[in-house]
This record gives C-alpha cells, structure tokens and sequence, in this order.
C-alpha cells in the first residue's frame, strides 16, 4: 500500500479515535448521580485535561482536530485539501457517536438520564431556557471563535518556534472558554462533541445552534486572520520586503 495512502488512514483513524476519546472521557466527567457531584469548574477543567491528552498523542499524527470547525479553518489555512477535510469531518463525527455509545455501554443508565424523562440526557449541549437561540448561536460562535484564533496562531509560521507548550496552550483555552460559555450553552465549540450525545439520547431541539455557531466561527475567522494578521516568515538571508525607514535625518548628510 502506498505511504500517501496509509497517512490518510492514519490520519482517519486519528481524528476518529481522538474524538472518541474526548466525548468518553470529557461526558464521563460530567456525570451526575447518587454520591456523585462534579461541579461546572471540575467539569471544565476535564474536558481541559482530556484535550490536552488527546493532543498530545495525535497532534503529531493529524494535527488532532477533533472538531470540525478546526478542521474548516484548517482548509481556509490550506493545510488540508477538501477531501481530507471530508476525511476529517466523516472520523469527526464517527468518533463522536462510538465515544458516547461506549460510555453508554460502561455506566448505569442512571448516569445517563439521572432526572428518568425529564433529563435530555448526559452531556446533551442544550441552551438555558431564558436563552434565545440567535443568543446561544452568537455565544456559540464567540467562544468558538477564540479558540480558532488559538489555532490560528499556533499554526502562524511566526510561532513555529514555540509548539513546546501547545497541549497545555489547547487544554487550558479549552477550559476557560467552556467555563464562560457551559451556563448558557453548555460550551460546545464543537459540532462532533454535540452530534454524538444528541443521537445517543436522541434530543435535538435547538441542535442546529451547535452547527451554526461553531462552524461559521471556523470558517470567518480563520479567513479575517489570514487577511489581517497572517505573514510568512522572510528567511534571514532573503532580502526584507520592506527597508527600515529612519526616523530622523543625520545632519551630515
């Protein structure tokens, strides 16, 4: 089999086994019932973590989107052509659906639907019900849009030099934003993390808002940074693309 060919599966089975990973381990810390409570910021704090582990096993491998709003400004960065970007989408959403089903399979199901009918279930994104959609969607696609900023500048050519930290960088980003944002929306930024709990529990009201939301923020951000800040490193043996003008003029002259 050829090499360009193993990389695309490689890649494939990336994003499918990290997304996998992050509804299992990010839902199965959310968890409520009987003896345990976990609280908004232990909640947060988890899905940080988990990204964090996930990224550091497949960052090296797919880049570990793991959403596919990363992945639609990834393609505007063109780092990946659209029919990796369908790749992506297809193990994104895959992943999604396995990682909730396996929890499904491990826990009582009385971790999944603690409130019996009037739950919509464990880790279902729903919006708070003072919440108006076009607000949940404009919350959605602001908190979103940070974190794609976030990757926006790691994948900088500038910031090449500084990817030691890039784990932490993610996870941390991911924690703060899902703290500002989990009242009111649940903090998804991620239209895999919510298909596959909202299939599982098969509850889809006000599902669309985690599609707008995140993927528009993917798409116009990337584009707007690539437009406003983006640049490519001049090599240090190349020539400026600009002189140094002096501020003032020497007297000798």
């Amino acid at each position: 089999m050829k090499s360009a060919i193993l990389d695309k599966i490689s890649c494939f089975l990336a994003e499918l086994i990290g997304t996998g990973l992050l509804v299992f381990l990010g839902c199965m810390g959310c968890i409520k019932y009987g003896n345990l409570e976990n609280s908004h910021l232990q909640m947060v704090i988890n899905f940080g973590l988990t990204i964090m582990i996930i990224v550091q096993i497949f960052g090296c491998v797919s880049g570990s989107h793991i959403n596919p709003a990363v992945t639609a400004a990834a393609f505007v960065y063109k780092l990946v052509t659209w029919q990796m970007a369908l790749v992506y989408f297809v193990a994104q959403m895959l992943g999604g659906f396995i990682g909730f089903g396996l929890l499904k399979a491990v826990v009582p199901d009385e971790a999944i639907f603690p409130n019996n009918s009037t739950s919509p279930g464990l880790c279902t994104t729903v919006i708070r019900p003072d919440i108006h959609p076009i607000q949940a969607v404009a919350i959605e696609f602001m908190v979103t849009m940070v974190l794609i900023l976030v990757c926006c500048g790691v994948w900088d050519p500038r910031n090449a030099k500084y990817h030691d930290s890039v784990t932490i960088r993610f996870g941390l980003a991911v924690a703060a934003l899902a703290c500002a944002a989990g009242p009111f929306t649940g903090g998804s930024m991620n239209p895999a993390r919510s298909f596959g709990p909202a299939l599982w529990n098969w509850h889809f009201k006000n599902h669309w808002v985690y599609w707008v939301g995140p993927l528009s923020a993917g798409f116009l951000t990337s584009i707007g940074y690539r437009l406003v800040f983006y640049r490519e490193v001049v090599p240090d043996n190349k020539i400026p693309i600009k002189e140094e003008i002096p501020l003032t003029i020497s007297a000798d002259k």
